[in-house]
């Protein structure tokens, strides 16, 4: 009987005491890759929102009543076209106010040249016909209001007959180019320059990309953030890219010689914000905290924690812990 309950707890298993016993010795199994150094594109990417290149706003210099809005939202507006008609009732009469002083002022100079006048009255007579001449003008630019840049029209305020109140009438974008801004660290100061190439995408348009520049750097450093502004110019000669919109910037600050190692290496410790890495050596895995950099595809950029030529472990972590005795397999 105690034969049969020896064969039937071995047999229950399948496996020999012998068998279970050096299961219990074995070492756990890895496989490691050895890494080494490789010249990494400093890429950092940026949030940022599409701004027009010129905003202006299309007010009348005096309250006056919208005699009619010649132009719509989404349009196309060239320099100069007229957007606004204003009341005009006023306007016939400057004219005839400034046409009937221009004829008093010739006669005067007429006097005033023979000595027939004196000269206070000459220049009080040129003064009002001045005075008359920028009134004149000044109800001409309100009575008819014009596009001062190429752009479209981004807002409209009013119809036609509302008296204008504080709101601008019209609110005219140049989109052509846009622009953006973004804060970038201080330690990237150096590394900037007008000119310096982005590539931009908008989630408007998912993984498209768009080339633009860095057209201004700022010249301060923000002592709070240890950042500084940078303005990015994007063409944007379609006009498709349009101001709100979100997007995102990358860009390249050149290249450094870094460790890289394969994603399957990196462990994410739980609870925390912390990335390590096994590495193995003279039969042992050691757990070392790393900084990991740029993702490239199944690769990892390691800023600091792992040296040249070390062999990691990138399969059979499980289970491991600093200084644990493993096998290396193919």
């Amino acid at each position: 009987m105690a034969a049969v309950a020896l064969l039937s707890s071995c047999g229950g298993s399948g496996k020999t005491e012998q068998a279970v016993a050096a299961e219990a010795t074995a070492l756990p199994k890895v496989k490691v890759a050895t890494v080494n150094t490789e010249a990494v594109a400093q890429i950092e990417e940026f949030s940022t929102t599409v701004e027009a290149e010129v905003k202006n706003n299309i007010i009348p210099n005096s309250p006056l009543r919208i005699e009619k809005i010649l132009v719509e939202v989404g349009q196309s507006v060239r320099k100069g076209q007229k957007l606004v008609q204003l009341d005009a009732s006023n306007l016939n009469q400057l004219k005839l106010q400034y046409e009937n002083q221009l004829i008093d002022f010739k006669r005067i100079e007429e006097l005033y040249k023979v000595g027939g006048t004196s000269q206070s009255e000459y220049e009080n007579a040129k003064t009002q016909l001045e005075v008359s001449k920028k009134a004149l003008e000044s109800r001409l630019e309100n009575t008819v209001l014009l596009s001062p840049i190429d752009g479209v029209v981004s807002a409209r305020n009013y119809d036609n007959g509302d008296m204008y109140g504080s709101k601008p009438i019209l609110v005219v974008e140049q989109i052509s180019p846009v622009k953006m801004k973004i804060n970038v660290s201080e330690s990237r100061y150096a590394q900037t320059s007008k000119g310096l190439g982005v590539k931009l995408t908008f989630a408007a348009f998912g993984s498209e990309e768009f080339d633009g520049k860095v057209n201004i750097v700022y010249p301060t450093i923000d002592a709070a953030t240890h950042t500084f502004p940078v303005e990015i110019t994007l063409a944007n000669k379609d006009r498709k890219v349009r101001p709100g919109m979100f997007g995102r910037a990358y860009v390249n600050f050149g290249t450094l010689q870094h460790v890289v190692v394969p994603d399957a290496a990196v462990v994410k410790q739980a609870g925390s914000g912390n990335f390590y890495v096994y590495v193995y050596k003279n039969g042992k895995v050691e757990y070392k905290q790393v900084e990991l950099g740029r993702r490239m595809e199944n690769r990892y950029e390691i800023l600091s924690g792992i040296e040249p030529g070390a062999e990691v472990v990138v399969a059979g972590q499980t289970g491991l812990t600093n200084g644990s005795e493993v096998e290396v397999i193919k």
